[in-house]
């Protein structure tokens, strides 16, 4: 099997590299040439310079940042990829780009399935990512082992679209999450618990959850580098935004979480992990004098 990777940034890199470490990485794409060459040098693959770099290849991945870099990404693969070919995308979009995505690689006799995944940066590096797919039994199965390369769980949701849905419904929960997470470390740190103790204690009852494993000590050492940028959680929750209205599901939850992280773009941290979040929890400094 031939396998080509297109978007090479926190996850995609790690992923890509999981695929070598399995024989089955062929070719490797990014936006910044310069990244796809790097590391196709160092992992003696070739760098793609256009779309028909991928021509040979069996499976593409995508791992991109926004729906029109999936459809540009597409509507390219669609001219240059064999039928029976497939390609899954492990980005963030909404249900309806994947539709779009399927439809136009379906008239060429290409399979897609939408494929976002969840687990954070370390899920990608430790290949523990759990994938949550929407699209047809036969293309899935042909992507198994590009899958198993980077996945604890590779879970089949439905047809096309649902492996988006579920994501959307995954990041309500991390949102949430984020949200209690930061408020109540925030209060922490003004009662002045001890770190040390503090965390370990909250892990180890009710209130233990990954993002409160993952961040919590650097986020209460102001030490923010993603992990998950806070652009892109703003991205990901307008897009869940829309599906929550479109089924008419009340949400408080994620419009506050949309609030928060949008201020955390505008105050210019939106390359900032999203457990700078904590920054808007905090107290205000009290004035000198």
């Amino acid at each position: 099997m031939k396998v080509g990777f297109i978007g090479l940034g926190a996850m995609g890199a790690p992923m890509a590299q999981h695929l070598h470490a399995r024989g089955l990485l062929t070719v490797v794409g990014n936006r910044t040439q310069a990244k796809a060459d790097a590391l196709a040098a160092e992992l003696k693959v070739r760098a793609a310079r256009s779309a028909d770099n991928f021509a040979d290849c069996d499976v593409v991945a995508l791992c991109v940042s926004i729906d029109a870099d999936v459809l540009e990404n597409v509507n390219a693969l669609a001219q240059v990829l064999r039928a029976g070919s497939v390609v899954v995308d492990h980005s963030t979009v909404s249900v309806q780009t994947a539709r779009r995505a399927a439809a136009t690689l379906a008239t060429h006799g290409i399979g897609f399935v939408d494929a976002p995944v969840s687990g954070g940066v370390e899920g990608a590096r430790n290949g523990k990512l759990s994938v949550m797919a929407g699209g047809e039994a036969d293309a899935l199965q042909k992507l198994r082992p590009v899958l198993e390369a980077y996945a604890a769980r590779i879970s089949h949701m439905g047809a096309t679209g649902s492996g988006q849905a579920t994501k959307a419904v995954n990041q309500v929960l991390v949102a949430g999450i984020n949200e209690a997470v930061c408020e109540g470390l925030a209060l922490g740190e003004k009662l002045g618990l001890d770190p040390a103790t503090l965390l370990p204690t909250l892990m180890a009852g009710a209130a233990g959850n990954w993002f409160l494993d993952k961040r919590g000590a650097t986020m209460l050492r102001d030490e923010f580098t993603p992990g998950f940028k806070s652009a892109h959680m703003l991205k990901d929750l307008r897009i869940v935004q829309a599906v929550a209205r479109d089924a008419g599901v009340r949400a408080p939850v994620l419009e506050q979480a949309l609030a928060d992280y949008a201020e955390l773009v505008e105050r210019g941290r939106g390359d900032a992990d999203t457990s700078a979040l904590i920054a808007l929890k905090r107290p205000p400094a009290t004035p000198a004098g």
